[in-house]
Parts: structure tokens; C-alpha cells; sequence
């Protein structure tokens, strides 16, 4: 009786499900994923958006969904130590480096998705579907305009204006060893300087950077304040504190150049609510999942073609498609070995700015 009911409820909630996303949904796997009863995420995006889709995944279907907010880095790490008995299901958020690097180690479960079909172009999704992407981020700075102005210096235009000495202790960085952005930072220097000259410029760019942060989306909340100058982030999160009064604030793409993250999402090998991971997935690549994020003070570029981007930044004027031809799988073979270049270069200067907590 309990299974004749969880069918009639899938097709009840297939039929309201497919006017948003992009695919109907297998009735199957709804009452598959019913009957695992919860789902626990490890959400890596900003904490009001994990919440929001946690909250309406769990309204939508009836499964009990946890949520824990952690850096990709700590994500990461923690997979790697529980090694195939994860303890939460699937991961929401923060840049592909990671998941990548997971999906090398065999830590995610591919699962090809019917609403992947959706997706705007290959490159936002794994090819054996180990991860999919949700939104794209655009790398470039956000500095205090009010706070340059009171030391009489002008905003950085591009990568190696921040090298100046004038910059020193005024400019932070998330730390590699917690955050995903930090590693497409490293990623992205050895993409466009070569590896040797990436190092040399790290060790030069070390000199003036007063903090690096557990979280990629740290440095951005301490520039409106003024206790940041200038921050090395994702510009939606700078679009975020805008949004939240700071006009002070300004948004620089590198002259020399940019790349970009890809938000992403994937199922844990060996998680114990499979079939609601899998659940999880299709509604993370559909509208109903991923519009949520406008009012959630996310404003990434979503990649989900029937999705309707957030109207908050159309008034900012960034083009997602003006970025370098990043090597995702160059990122994906190398990370961790460019990570340990990055503090063998800096050596004893890797101090008391890397923030864990």
C-alpha cells in the first residue's frame, strides 16, 4: 500500500514537476527516492541559496532534506577522508576544480541525467556524468572606491596592477587549501603565465596580500566595510554586497584577461540515499531549482537554457562568454600538484593569513 501511494504521488508530482524543468522525471525514480526518505547536502554556494533549494526539494517531493554549508576545500577533504561511505549524499555548489579532483579519486557517482539535455553547452557537465553544471562565475576583483580614493591610489585594471607596491597589505585572497576559488586563481595564472612565471608571480603578489580566506566569497564581504580594499573573488558575490547597499564598491574583469568558474552539483560514491541523490540531480539541473537563486543573493549566470537569468544583473553589464579557454582538464589532472607548487613557492611565507576557520 505505502509503494501504490508513493507511485500516485510521483505521477501527481511528475505532472506538476515537468511544467518547470526541462525533462519529466521518471515517476520511478520519485517513488524510489520516497522511499530512501531524506537526502543530506553539502552545500558549497552561499548558505541563503543551499537553504532555499533544500528547503524546496523537501516541499516538492515529501523527503526529508539536511543541508551543511562547507568551503569546496573542506568538501573535499572530507570525502576523501570518509574514502566511498560518505556521510551526506550529494554536493550543491562552488567551482568544478574540486569536483574534478573527487571525480579523478573516484568519489563521485556518475549518474547520466535526463535533464542534462538542458544544459547550454557540453562543457557544463562531466563527460562520464560525474558532475553537472548549475551556474557560471566570472573571476575578477571588487574594490572599496571610497577607501582608494582616501590613500589617493587608482583600482587595480588588470593581474599584474596588483603586484604594485603600493597595494601592499590592502589585498585579499581565499586560501587554497579551503576554498575552490583560490585554486582557479592558481589555475588561471598557470593557464596564462606558464607554471614557472605563475610561481614567481604568486610570490610577488604574496608580498602584498594581508589575508587569505577559508571561503572564496570571503574576501568580497570585508570590501564594502572597508576592512578589504581590494578582493580577488567572483564578481556575483561583489554583486551581492552592492545589492545589499554597499555602493562603494566597484567591479574590475582583468584587462589582461579572465576565466571562470562553473557551479556544480554531484552525487557521493557510496552515499547512503542514492536514488534521492539522483532525484536531487534532475531538480538541480531545472528551473525550479536554480531560479531560486535570484532571491537567494546568488547572482551567477545560470547554464540551464529553459532557466531564466537573475534580472539583479543585467544592470552591471558583465559578459559571461568574455573569458579565456580554460583548461578544465589540465585543472583537473594538476590542481593539486599546482596547489603544492603555489606554497612550496611562498615557503615560509605561508603564515598566519591562511585562514581555516
Amino acid at each position: 500500500m505505502k509503494k501504490l501511494f508513493a507511485l500516485l504521488m510521483a505521477a501527481v508530482l511528475t505532472l506538476s514537476f515537468a511544467c518547470a524543468a526541462s525533462a519529466e522525471i521518471d515517476p520511478a525514480l520519485i517513488a524510489a527516492a520516497q522511499e530512501d526518505g531524506e537526502l543530506i547536502v553539502y552545500g558549497s554556494c552561499e548558505e541563503p541559496y543551499v537553504a532555499a533549494a533544500a528547503k524546496h526539494f523537501e516541499e516538492l517531493y515529501g523527503i526529508k532534506t539536511y543541508y551543511q554549508r562547507l568551503s569546496t576545500g573542506e568538501v573535499q577533504a572530507k570525502i576523501t577522508e570518509e574514502a566511498g561511505n560518505p556521510s551526506a549524499d550529494v554536493w550543491f555548489g562552488g567551482t568544478t576544480d574540486p569536483y574534478n579532483e573527487s571525480a579523478k579519486a573516484g568519489l563521485l557517482l556518475p549518474y547520466e541525467a535526463a535533464n542534462a539535455a538542458d544544459l547550454a553547452a557540453d562543457m557544463y557537465r562531466d563527460a562520464d556524468g560525474a558532475w553537472y553544471g548549475i551556474y557560471k562565475g566570472i573571476l575578477g576583483f571588487m574594490v572599496n572606491t571610497e577607501e582608494l580614493q582616501r590613500l589617493g591610489l587608482e583600482a587595480p585594471k588588470g593581474w599584474d596592477d596588483l603586484l604594485k607596491p603600493e597595494y601592499k597589505g590592502l589585498i585579499w585572497m581565499s586560501n587554497p587549501n579551503t576554498a575552490g576559488t583560490a585554486k582557479l586563481i592558481i589555475n588561471t595564472m598557470v593557464q596564462m603565465k606558464g607554471h614557472d612565471e605563475a610561481m614567481k608571480y604568486f610570490v610577488e603578489l604574496d608580498k602584498n596580500i594581508a589575508q587569505y580566506t577559508k571561503s572564496g566569497s570571503g574576501p568580497s564581504k570585508k570590501v564594502g566595510i572597508g576592512e578589504c580594499v581590494i578582493g580577488i573573488g567572483f564578481l556575483h558575490d561583489g554583486i551581492a554586497q552592492i545589492l545589499q547597499g554597499y555602493d562603494n564598491i566597484a567591479l574590475i574583469i582583468p584587462e589582461e584577461g579572465t576565466s571562470f568558474e562553473i557551479g556544480a552539483t554531484a552525487i557521493f560514491d557510496g552515499c547512503a540515499h542514492e536514488n534521492a541523490a539522483k532525484l536531487w540531480i534532475e531538480y538541480a539541473l531545472s528551473p525550479e531549482c536554480v531560479e531560486l537563486a535570484d532571491d537567494a543573493e546568488s547572482y551567477q549566470f545560470l547554464v540551464i537554457n529553459s532557466a531564466k537569468q537573475p534580472a539583479a544583473i543585467e544592470p552591471f553589464g558583465l559578459d559571461p562568454n568574455n573569458v579565456i579557454n580554460y583548461d578544465f582538464e589540465d585543472a583537473k589532472n594538476n590542481t593539486k600538484q599546482y596547489v603544492a607548487d603555489f606554497f612550496d613557492a611562498l615557503g615560509d611565507a605561508a603564515d598566519s593569513r591562511f585562514k581555516t576557520e
